[in-house]
């Protein structure tokens, strides 16, 4: 699972760090108990949905799952153009080097790829 690993992904200097629902209990985990950061982590999908059924009451807490959502959508989208456009869904070991280089060129497109969808996209305003 994915929040056994968080410990190792964490390299001391981080401010805050944004997870999904899926790392609910990260905060209280004995390895992460020391970590000094601003926990944004996901409520659960039904949570979210009891908050919005009186949205005047949990307008605040609504506001606040609206913007963790929207710091994970701007984190993942490159992930997004990775799979879906270049077709990288599964990691293949071929020895740390050579996947850190291919994790790099893959990454190093996607923002090539975002830059001409809005190089695109403003010639059409214009």
């Amino acid at each position: 699972h994915d929040l056994n690993q968080l410990g190792n992904l964490l390299h001391g200097e981080e401010q805050f760090v944004s997870a999904d629902a899926g790392y609910q209990g990260a905060p209280q985990r004995e390895e992460l108990a020391e970590v000094d950061v601003d926990w944004l982590i996901a409520e659960r999908p039904g949570k979210v949905r009891t908050l919005k059924q009186h949205p005047r009451k949990n307008k605040t807490a609504i506001n606040i799952e609206s913007m963790k959502a929207s710091i994970r959508a701007k984190v993942e989208h490159p992930f997004r153009i990775i799979k879906r456009q270049f077709g990288f869904v599964k990691a293949r070991y071929k020895g740390l080097l050579k996947n850190d280089n291919q994790l790099a060129m893959l990454f190093t497109l996607a923002n090539l790829f975002r830059a001409d969808q809005m190089i695109r996209q403003w010639e059409r305003s214009h």
